[in-house]
């Protein structure tokens, strides 16, 4: 119940009295038979005003009160804008599109052109024009013409807001005592306000504010003199005059532009308006300004539907119809029309090549939880393809898009981008029948690989070991924590649930993967900033919430950092896929269902998230090979690319290097250091010489199971891992696949050794006998002659001779009867002499003498010592 304005004072007052008029009586009989007619004809008038008087009151007795008329309630229609409050979504309203305005918010011109071709005499007369009523009562009764124009806007007002239609000399009667009382009560303005409140202007737009709305996207306090002329010229036969051309009648556009035409002549004549500015206005292309015409003139009809259902939860179906709310939701109207445009382009670009008719995108700012786009379907008035079913509301399985939230709780469990799983055929067993998840496309097997590369390149069988490894239960309860309300029956879902065996609804996965980006803190959803009461009443405004952190700032960064390496992800999609931005980093990731159901691409900035989806709404299969990274990815992309365009680049914040020191979550559980005899590659012992012995890093192929303990990562290895109900089929895939491939990892030497060094040892050592020269020798000579005899199961190599450790002499083959020289620096005294035999496999063994040098003589000039380089 709104009240526009205070009911006009009535004053009371006399008429001025009848001038007396004078003269003398004739007695002549014309005159007499004069004053006698005049007689009957002045008693016939009182008779007739007396039975107008009574017929009347009668008349009267049912009248509706006219003191009301200000204060009744209108239904008024809902408006839904965007979020800037400009753009107008959608008028929610019952049978009539109405928004109330005030005479005062409104331009003059507004409403002088409605006075100027409705009724020019508006401001003269009382309510009823007497003139206009006579000479149609006259023109009908002597010519049988029927004569229009004779209503005043004071009795339109009257046939619009409380009288019928029906046309009987009651309801006539009724329209004239009306009129004469409401304009005893209320001014001209009032009444004129009342007017442009209640008049129609085509379909269901009642009103001049939602006509300047509808045809003009204004409001009516904006119009311009041509526009409120157009506008001023339709109520005359709104059909007729549809600015659209879409009447019953057909289109007389032309017809209306002349009406239009008139009204600004007659505006310039009547002096609302001058001469120049009545021709400026004549000049403009009117129509040319006209909105285009949709469908139940609605904008972002998914969106729309979607913000009615909230409201009428919220406040009912009668307020949201008749309750003229403003409504500002938070959808961005610029970006909203780049996601219809890309969808369609998608559609229209694929869908017939793969069999699909239908995409859907709905986009988020993570930061805040609002909706920023929604496209439920490429064309909402698509009846054939089921176009106004809004998918961004409906479950569907996101395939491979659902591996980011497993792999994330696999991040909280302790696991890391870099730890390794097995990418090979394994059979899982279950309660039911043994699982063998397969890969995508050509099913090939990699081998160990990382998280990173794994998930990046959308593996499945490391996913599947992910679900296990972190458990379904759990991963159901963190996806709960992220907002998906879809897995309440848990016995429906097991492993297959990361390989998106689940339903969700995509602008809930939108808001899981916006709290990814948001650092870890999810927000609530949200599409309306602002609702207000036709009077201006806020009835609730958006405000910042908190959010709910639903992970660890350091696992919302490991998960940003992984599905933004493109890198990870080239030996698949290659550097140049879709999932990339080119002036921006973006996480990403596709999806894709079993027999090509769905086909997704989820993706995210710091400020903005967005999902596609792809598919038909009857679940159709499309054809083989519309996988998410040809069919959604283009989608996708094309909306990222140009709905960021203008926002400010923003990097994901780096996660902090890895505390632990276990290696199998470092992935590096299947290498091991080892220490090996270089010559036989075995193990070393204590037998084995030092300068033969190498550490080096070997292979151990055996799955993460071997390393870890599902129920406790972070913690001690298991001591018995066959007690992991998987453990046994992990291994044999492990096994097999090393078996076929002959595979070493790379950067090791090969599979760690099981055999120790056999070559090395006491027992096969040369023997080595010292025959000349004898112990404790006295040399005055620095030449002197040095025989040895060796003993040997294998083939000796070489003897090298050495003199205080340092070689002086080396014979490469038998006899081993040889001369050394001592060199200069040898001088004279006590001295040690040393010559060691090397066989085949680098085994040695040495005898040693003492001999004592005299004198230190001069060098006697030989040929100079070689050593052999083995």
């Amino acid at each position: 119940m709104i009240p526009f304005f205070q009911k006009k004072a009535v004053s009371s007052g006399t008429s001025a009295a009848s001038p007396k008029t004078e003269g003398k009586p004739r007695k002549s009989g014309f005159k007499a038979l004069i004053r006698a007619l005049l007689l009957l004809g002045l008693a016939g008038i009182v008779v007739g005003f007396f039975a107008f008087a009574a017929l009347a009151a009668w008349v009267s007795r049912s009248l509706p009160d006219p003191n009301v008329l200000s204060t009744r309630e209108v239904p008024q229609s809902t408006k839904i804008f965007d979020r800037t409050g400009t753009t107008l979504l959608y008028e929610i309203h019952g049978d009539e599109k109405r928004t109330l305005i005030k005479i005062d918010d409104l331009p003059s011109y507004v409403k002088h052109a409605t006075v100027a071709i409705e009724d020019r005499g508006f401001y003269e007369h009382h309510g009823i024009y007497w003139k206009g009523l006579i000479r149609a009562v006259g023109m009908s009764v002597l010519k049988g013409q029927k004569v229009q124009g004779t209503s005043t806007l004071t009795q339109q007002l009257v046939k619009n807001a409380i009288l019928s239609n029906e046309r009987t000399l009651t309801r006539k009667l009724k329209e004239f005592i009306l009129s004469l009382q409401i304009e005893r009560i209320y001014t001209k303005d009032q009444i004129l306000q009342l007017y442009l409140n209640e008049i129609p202007y085509g379909s269901t737009i009642y009103g001049v504010e939602s006509a300047a709305q509808s045809y003009f996207g204004k409001p009516a306090k904006d119009l311009s003199i041509d526009e409120a002329a157009l506008l001023a010229s339709i109520p005359q036969a709104p059909d007729f005059y549809s600015p659209y051309g879409t009447g019953s009648r057909g289109d007389n556009r032309d017809r209306l532009i002349k009406r239009q035409r008139y009204v600004i002549d007659q505006m310039a004549e009547q002096g609302y308006i001058k001469k120049e500015e009545a021709d400026s206005a004549k000049a403009v292309d009117v129509l040319a300004k006209i909105k285009p015409h949709t469908m139940g003139d609605i904008l972002a009809p998914h969106f729309v539907m979607y913000v009615k259902s909230l409201l009428s939860d919220k406040y009912g179906v009668k307020v949201v119809e008749q309750g003229g709310l403003k409504v500002t939701t938070t959808l961005d109207w610029d970006k909203q029309k780049i996601a219809e445009e890309e969808v369609k382009k998608g559609v229209d670009a694929n869908g017939a090549k793969f069999k699909f008719t239908n995409a859907a995108l709905v986009a988020l700012d993570p930061k805040t939880g609002q909706v920023i786009s929604m496209v439920g379907s490429k064309d909402f008035f698509d009846v054939e393809n089921d176009g106004q079913v809004n998918v961004t509301l409906r479950p569907r399985q996101p395939g491979s898009s659902f591996k980011p939230i497993v792999y994330a709780a696999g991040f909280m469990r302790g696991y890391l981008p870099e730890t390794q799983l097995w990418d090979v055929t394994t059979v899982f067993k279950t309660d039911l029948k043994d699982y063998i998840p397969k890969n995508y496309g050509k099913n090939e097997e990699h081998g160990p690989i990382s998280i990173r590369q794994a998930l990046q390149g959308s593996l499945n069988i490391p996913a599947v070991k992910m679900m296990y490894l972190v458990g379904v239960a759990r991963v159901i309860d963190f996806a709960e924590t992220l907002g998906y309300t879809t897995f309440g029956d848990r016995t429906r879902f097991g492993l297959a649930l990361v390989l998106g065996g689940g339903e969700v609804k995509p602008i809930e996965h939108a808001a899981a993967f916006g709290s990814i980006a948001n650092d870890g803190i999810l927000m609530p959803t949200s599409a309306i900033l602002k609702v207000e009461e036709a009077n201006g009443t806020v009835l609730e405004e958006w405000k910042q919430p908190e959010g709910t952190r639903v992970m660890e700032s350091q696992i919302a960064s490991l998960t940003s950092d992984v599905l933004s390496d493109n890198n990870a992800r080239a030996y698949v999609f290659g550097t140049r896929s879709p999932l990339t931005l080119p002036d921006r980093p973006v996480a990403a990731k596709t999806g894709t269902t079993s027999n090509f159901h769905d086909a997704w691409t989820v993706g995210y900035t710091p400020n903005l998230v967005s999902v596609v989806w792809v598919g038909n709404n009857n679940n159709k299969e499309m054809s083989e090979g519309a996988d998410g990274s040809k069919i959604a990815a283009p989608i996708w992309q094309g909306y990222m690319k140009r709905a960021t365009k203008g926002m400010p680049v923003e990097n994901f914040k780096k996660p902090t290097p890895p505390t632990t020191d276990k290696l199998a979550l470092l992935g590096k559980a299947f290498e091991q250091k080892a220490k090996v005899d270089i010559v036989s590659g075995k193990l070393a012992t204590a037998n084995t010489p030092a300068d033969l012995i190498e550490e080096r890093t070997f292979f151990q192929p055996h799955s993460i199971l071997f390393f870890v303990d599902k129920d406790d990562p972070t913690g001690p290895p298991p001591t018995n891992p066959n007690t992991d109900p998987q453990f046994a089929t992990w291994e044999e895939g492990v096994r097999k696949w090393v078996e076929k491939s002959k595979w070493n990892a790379t950067g090791t030497s090969g599979i760690i050794p099981t055999e120790y060094d056999d070559v090395h040892n006491v027992d096969v050592q040369p023997k080595v006998t010292i025959t000349s020269p004898q112990e404790n020798t006295i040399f005055e000579t620095r030449l002197f002659n040095v025989q040895a005899v060796v003993e040997s199961t294998r083939s000796i190599v070489r003897l090298e001779v050495f003199v205080d450790g340092k070689p002086v002499g080396v014979v490469n083959a038998m006899p081993y009867n040889f001369w050394v020289t001592l060199p200069a620096e040898v001088e004279s005294g006590f001295h040690e002499l040393t010559v060691t035999a090397f066989d085949d496999v680098r085994n040695r063994g040495s005898a040693t003498i003492n001999f004592t040098l005299s004198e230190a003589p001069p060098v006697v000039e030989t040929p100079p010592v070689t050593t052999n380089p083995y």
